[in-house]
């Protein structure tokens, strides 16, 4: 347990400091602090109870302050999306378009389980989860992409890493932002990422197509993002277009 060990630095007292440090050494990562009582009463609160306090609470409140850091992880956060999921629904009618939504989301939960993913949320035609790694992250944004074709749609998909503060059985932070804003500025059956996400697969089968810098919405600086695919793919569809 953090512990802090107050000690009388005068020297005129039975209890001399020595014995304060003493016992913070046999106590693992104690933190000693003296201060005087400038010769008044040898009972603590007597002589510098205000000092105490202060020492008490800056203590405390830097354990609060350690302890809340404790629920920041390391995570790989993905966002996907349907394209044009408004408009396939004005063409399929209400029940042909639930039934192609169902098998989109009985596919990316399989895969996310596969890839070792895990959901966090599902909003409309779209999916939040989160990896401890970027590369089966980004090897799940690839499978889904491919795995929901045959259905006669397209998802995109946007990635980072970063740091995430767990929520309950939830997760937030900037990064969970930077994630979702890199999702948006992907196209049809892409797969974009971070730098972040690409430096850390440097070394990789993978590769990475500069898309550019761009400036995300509530976001400071310019982003680099990438768009992910398999060594000898010559890119999405829309480099053609």
């Amino acid at each position: 347990m953090p512990t802090l060990v107050l000690v009388d630095s005068d020297r005129f007292y039975e209890v001399l400091p020595e014995t304060g440090h003493f016992v913070a050494s046999e106590i693992p990562g104690a933190r000693v602090i003296e201060h005087s009582s400038r010769g008044g009463s040898h009972f603590h609160w007597y002589g510098r109870g205000e000092a105490i306090v202060g020492e008490v609470r800056r203590f405390l409140t830097e354990i609060g302050d350690e302890e809340a850091s404790f629920d920041r992880i390391l995570a790989t956060i993905l966002f996907t999306d349907i394209v044009d999921s408004t408009k396939h629904a004005a063409e399929l009618g209400g029940r042909r378009w639930r039934n192609v939504v169902l098998r989109h989301h009985a596919t990316v939960r399989t895969l996310l389980a596969r890839y070792r993913g895990i959901e966090i949320d599902t909003a409309g035609d779209g999916f939040f989860a989160s990896f401890d790694g970027p590369a089966r992250a980004v090897r799940c944004a690839m499978a889904i992409t491919d795995a929901v074709r045959p259905f006669g749609i397209e998802v995109r998909t946007g990635l980072h890493t970063g740091e995430v503060e767990r929520i309950g059985e939830k997760i937030g932070g900037l990064a969970v932002s930077i994630g979702a804003r890199v999702a948006a500025l992907a196209g049809p059956s892409e797969v974009l990422v971070s730098r972040t996400v690409r430096d850390l697969m440097v070394g990789s089968d993978l590769t990475f197509a500069d898309r550019g810098s761009h400036e995300l919405k509530g976001v400071p600086g310019a982003w680099g993002l990438y768009a992910a695919r398999k060594e000898g793919e010559s890119g999405r569809a829309a480099d053609s277009s």
